[in-house]
């Protein structure tokens, strides 16, 4: 499930983890057990989910996580340069927007 930050759970996320929506530059992933995780970590972790062969990604677990972060940084900052950038946002089907909290 998603929520945005905006949303009241993602700012009642943001209360209970003390997290800077200012410094947050990056994809959270919010595990009940065990709290907040991000950058390549949560993409990881949710790639892990995932059918084939998108789940293969989780081997990349291996690498030391300030060589992932490294790298999911570079590719973010990089991405609208190499893959382009959409000018409107799609509007969600109805199966879509039942993966969003709020």
């Amino acid at each position: 499930m998603f929520a945005p930050l905006q949303s009241n759970i993602g700012k009642q996320l943001i209360k209970t983890y003390n997290i800077d929506p200012k410094k947050t530059d990056s994809i959270l992933l919010f595990i009940p057990e065990k709290g907040i995780v991000s950058k390549s970590t949560a993409a990881l972790k949710i790639a892990s989910k995932l059918g084939f062969p998108t789940n293969i990604l989780s081997v990349f677990f291996i690498v030391p996580p300030f060589i992932r972060n490294w790298v999911y940084s570079y590719i973010a900052k990089n991405r609208y340069k190499w893959y382009g950038k959409k000018e409107a946002c799609m509007i969600p089907t109805p199966k879509l927007k039942s993966k969003f909290l709020e």
